[in-house]
C-alpha cells in the first residue's frame, strides 16, 4: 500500500525558472528530507530478469490459452495461399507453367514456398508453435486437476448465509437426532448424489461437512485440449505418411499397387515405396443401371456395380468383391473408391507398312449428356510416320436433317466412333508429358476431317477404314466399359476420427456438468431441537443450482421425516430470508448480534459480494 506524503511547495525566486538547476549544481526537490517519495523512488533497483528470466517469461507467454488461439487463427490463415496457388506436390507440371506465365512473380513466390506450404518451414513453424502451445497448457492443467482431486473440499465458510443457495431446517427434539447423527446423514445423503465429502469436528458442538462434485468438468476440458492435440499429430502424420492416386480399369484390367501402375501419384512428405501393399485388382465386369421409369430423369444412371477379383498378395487366394460408390474396398491398408466410368471402344490401327501399330481399348472422356465422349488415339509407333486420331464416341448415334450426330441414349443400342485422322511428329520421343485426353494438332498434317474432300471417319463395331495415301488403316473392333478409382492411404484418418470423438465428448461434459460445492453445519439449541444449515456454491455460473438445492433440501428432509419445508409443521415456501428469520428467532440470544450468528446475517444478503469470495 502506497504512502501519500503532502509537501509544501514553494513558489519560485522572482526571475527564476521553475526546476532550473541551483547554482550548486542540484536540482529543486532533489533533496531527500524535502522529498520522501523522491529519495525512495531513487533508491529503488529494478531487478533484471537474465537469461533464464527471460526464457521463463517467454515460456509462459507461449504456454497461454490466448496465445493458443492466436497460432490456431494463424495456422488457418496459412492455410489459405493452399488453395490460391498450384502446390508441387499435387502437380509439379501445372506449377512450372504457373512460373512460365507469370514470370515477373512467379519466381518470388517459390521463394517463399507458397507452392510447397503444407510443407514450407514457416508453415511447420506455425504448426510446431501450435503443438508446444497446447501441451503446455494442457500439462500443468492436468497436473493441477489432479492434486484438485486429491485434496479435501474447502473449507466451511464462517457465514453460510451469504452463498447464493441457502436454507436451514429445524430437526424437533423427540426426533432424537444428535448433531452428529444429523451430519453423518447429510453426509451419506451427498456421497449417493456423487460428492465427495469431508466431515469436519464430527463430535464438536457445531460438526459441519464440505461436499465437492463435478470433476468431470474440468476432465472434460482437458479431454477436449487432448484429444485436440491428437487429431492435430493425426492430420500431421497422415500428411507426412500418406499418399494417394487415380488409375483407370477398363474391363479384364488388373491393377497392381506399386509406383508404375498409378495413372497419377501424390505422395506424403516422408512417403516411402516400402509403404506399398502389393496387392491387385481385377475389374472383371462393370455393371449401370439406367432409369427407365421416370419421365424426368430417363436415362439416368441410378446404380452403378463393379464386379472385381482381389488379391491380398501375389501368393494370396484371389477374393471375389463388389465396389459400389460411396462403398470402398480397403486393401493393403488404403481405401479404393469407385469414382467414374465410362465407354472404351476398342480398335486397331495399322501403319502404312501393314503391321499392327496399336491394338487395345481407347478411353472415351465423358462430355455431354447420355455419355456423349471425346477420343483421342495417338500411335507413336506407326511407321514411317506417326498418327493420330481425335473425334467423339456416341453410344446410341443419331443424325439430324443437318447431318450431325448426337447420342440419343447412354445404353449401347447403336455405338458409333467418328474421328478425324493425322500424321506427323507428335511430340511424344521428347519425353515432354501429354495429356492422353487431348491432342495438338499445331504440327500434324490432317487426312481425314468433316472439311476435307476425303470427310471424317465413321465406324461402327466390326467396320474399318483406309487412310488416305496409304497411311494405314483403322478398325472398329467393339466396346468395353471403364472405371475410374481413387486410391487413398491415411495412416492418421482412423486416429483423427478417434480423437475428434474423444474432443466431442470432452466438450459435452465441460458444458453440461457443473463443478459444485456444498456445506452443511449442525448444531443443539438449549431446547434440544437440532438446527442443520447448509449452503451451495457453483464455481462459474449454474443456472440448475437453485434446483440442486432444493433436491438436497427434499432429501433431507426425507431423511429426518419431516415436512416438504424442513419442520414438522408445514410452513411457506423455504427462502433465504424466512429461514435466516426462523433460524435467528429459534437461535439463543434471538434478536442480538453474535459471533456465530451476526445480526447482518438475518437483514441482509450478500451472496456473491467480495467478502463471501474470502471465504471460499
Amino acid at each position: 500500500m502506497s504512502e501519500r506524503v503532502n509537501v509544501k511547495k514553494k513558489s519560485p525566486a522572482p526571475g527564476s525558472t521553475p526546476g532550473a538547476p541551483k547554482p550548486d549544481g542540484t536540482t529543486p526537490g532533489a533533496n531527500p528530507d524535502a522529498n520522501p517519495v523522491a529519495a525512495v523512488k531513487a533508491e529503488v533497483v529494478l531487478p533484471t530478469l537474465g537469461p533464464l528470466g527471460m526464457l521463463r517469461w517467454a515460456w509462459t507467454q507461449l504456454t497461454s490459452m490466448r496465445t493458443a488461439l492466436f497460432l490456431l487463427l494463424m495456422l488457418a490463415v496459412a492455410a489459405v495461399p493452399g488453395s490460391l496457388f498450384p502446390q508441387r506436390p499435387a502437380n509439379p507440371s501445372i506449377v512450372t507453367q504457373y512460373i512460365k506465365d507469370h514470370p515477373d512473380y512467379g519466381k518470388l513466390l517459390d521463394s517463399v514456398q507458397l507452392y510447397d506450404v503444407y510443407s514450407s518451414a514457416w508453415f511447420s513453424a506455425i504448426y510446431i508453435l501450435l503443438f508446444i502451445s497446447l501441451i503446455g497448457c494442457v500439462i500443468p492443467r492436468a497436473i493441477a486437476h489432479y492434486k484438485a482431486m486429491r485434496s479435501q473440499p474447502p473449507r466451511t465458510p464462517a457465514r453460510l448465509s451469504r452463498l447464493p443457495e441457502y436454507g436451514t431446517l429445524v430437526i424437533p427434539a423427540d426426533a432424537g437426532i444428535p448433531a452428529s447423527a444429523a451430519i453423518t446423514d447429510a453426509a451419506g445423503l451427498l456421497k449417493k448424489r456423487g460428492y465427495r465429502v469431508d466431515i469436519r469436528d464430527r463430535d464438536g458442538a457445531r460438526p459441519s461437512l464440505g461436499a465437492e462434485r463435478g470433476f468431470l468438468r474440468e476432465v472434460g476440458n482437458l479431454l477436449f485440449h487432448t484429444a485436440l492435440i491428437g487429431v492435430l499429430i493425426s492430420v500431421a502424420g497422415g500428411g507426412l505418411f500418406g499418399y494417394s492416386g487415380q488409375r483407370i480399369l477398363v474391363e479384364g484390367d488388373t491393377f497392381v499397387n506399386t509406383l508404375v501402375g498409378y495413372d497419377q501419384f501424390t505422395p506424403g512428405t516422408n512417403f516411402q515405396s516400402s509403404q506399398l501393399q502389393p496387392y491387385s485388382v481385377q475389374l472383371d465386369k462393370f455393371q449401370i443401371t439406367f432409369d427407365r421409369e421416370s419421365k424426368g430423369k430417363f436415362g439416368q444412371p441410378i446404380d452403378f456395380t463393379a464386379d472385381v477379383t482381389t488379391k491380398e498378395s501375389p501368393d494370396a487366394p484371389a477374393r471375389k468383391d463388389v465396389l459400389k460408390v460411396n462403398d470402398p474396398l480397403s486393401l493393403g491398408g488404403t481405401s479404393i473408391y469407385l469414382t467414374g466410368n465410362g465407354y472404351a471402344p476398342m480398335v486397331t490401327v495399322r501403319d502404312a507398312n501393314g503391321n499392327v501399330a496399336m491394338q487395345g481399348p481407347v478411353v472415351a472422356k465423358l462430355q455431354g449428356e447420355n455419355y456423349y465422349s471425346s477420343v483421342v488415339i495417338k500411335v507413336p509407333d506407326a511407321k514411317p510416320e506417326q498418327l493420330a486420331f481425335a473425334g467423339f464416341f456416341l453410344p446410341t448415334a443419331f443424325v439430324t436433317d443437318q447431318g450431325v450426330s448426337f447420342s440419343g441414349d447412354p445404353e449401347l443400342i447403336n455405338p458409333q466412333l467418328t474421328l478425324n485422322s493425322y500424321y506427323g511428329d507428335l511430340g511424344l520421343d521428347s519425353g515432354t508429358p501429354q495429356n492422353v485426353f487431348e491432342l495438338d494438332v499445331k504440327k500434324l498434317t490432317p487426312l481425314n476431317a468433316r472439311n476435307l474432300p476425303t470427310k471424317g471417319i465413321v465406324l461402327t463395331p466390326g467396320a474399318s477404314y483406309t487412310l488416305p495415301d496409304g497411311k494405314g488403316s483403322i478398325s472398329f473392333d467393339g466396346v468395353k466399359r471403364y472405371v475410374g478409382v481413387d486410391i487413398h492411404h491415411n495412416p492418421g484418418q482412423l486416429y483423427a476420427l478417434i480423437f475428434a470423438l474423444l474432443a466431442v465428448a470432452g466438450l459435452v461434459t465441460s458444458l453440461y456438468v457443473n463443478r459444485r460445492r456444498v456445506w452443511v453445519r449442525t448444531g443443539t439449541h438449549e431446547d434440544g431441537r437440532t438446527m442443520v444449515e447448509y449452503g451451495l456454491l457453483a464455481r462459474g455460473e449454474d443456472h440448475r443450482l437453485a434446483g440442486e438445492a432444493k433436491a438436497i433440501r427434499s432429501l433431507l428432509a426425507g431423511q429426518w421425516l419431516l415436512g416438504e419445508e424442513g419442520t414438522s409443521i408445514s410452513q411457506p415456501a423455504p427462502s433465504r430470508t424466512t429461514d435466516n428469520d426462523r433460524a435467528d428467532a429459534d437461535a439463543p440470544g434471538a434478536g442480538q448480534a453474535s459471533p456465530e450468528h451476526p445480526e447482518t446475517d438475518f437483514i441482509q444478503s450478500t451472496a456473491g459480494s467480495p467478502e463471501s469470495e474470502k471465504d471460499q
